[in-house]
Formats: C-alpha cells, sequence, structure tokens
C-alpha cells in the first residue's frame, strides 16, 4: 500500500464533476419520444460546447435566435456555431 498526503480521503470531488452527466442521463429518460431524445440531447450538446468554450449558454442561445430572425444568411450559419461566437460588443 503506498501512502502518499496528497491523495484526497474521499471522492467528493470526482462525484461532484459527474453528477451533471448523471442527472442529464437520467433525466433524459423522461423526454416523451425519440424526437424529444433527440432535441434533447442536441440542445445538451449545445449547451456542453459552450461551457467547454467559456460561453454563457442563455446568452448564447439568445443572441444566436436574434441573429436568425434579423435574417442572419443560412449560407452563414457555420459562423454561428460556439466556437465562433463573439461576444456582442456593450
Amino acid at each position: 500500500m503506498k501512502l502518499d498526503g496528497r491523495v484526497e480521503i474521499d471522492s467528493n470531488a470526482v462525484e461532484n464533476a459527474i453528477r451533471p452527466i448523471a442527472l442529464g442521463r437520467k433525466n433524459s429518460l423522461f423526454a416523451g419520444h425519440d424526437e424529444g431524445g433527440k432535441n434533447w440531447g442536441l440542445f445538451a450538446s449545445l449547451i456542453a460546447t459552450c461551457k467547454m468554450h467559456d460561453i454563457n449558454p442563455f446568452d448564447y442561445l439568445r443572441n444566436t435566435l436574434e441573429l436568425i430572425a434579423k435574417g442572419h444568411p443560412q449560407s452563414k450559419l457555420d459562423e454561428l456555431l460556439p466556437w465562433n461566437c463573439k461576444p456582442p460588443s456593450s
């Protein structure tokens, strides 16, 4: 047995890190039907991508939907993806 004082006694940090994933997986069981599950997966992926790029998901979705409503060209939808997102100038 290796004794190392740097190792945490409990696994709370790991459990807290994976809790949202487990809860999301459990909640997705109640999507209603196949299309609901696909939409759930799409939005869960989009939100996770926003978080990965340090973008507020709510602000991203609001800004993106506003741009689409104002007539953003369909041929340039890739500009609206989270990794291409630029925060609106204040």
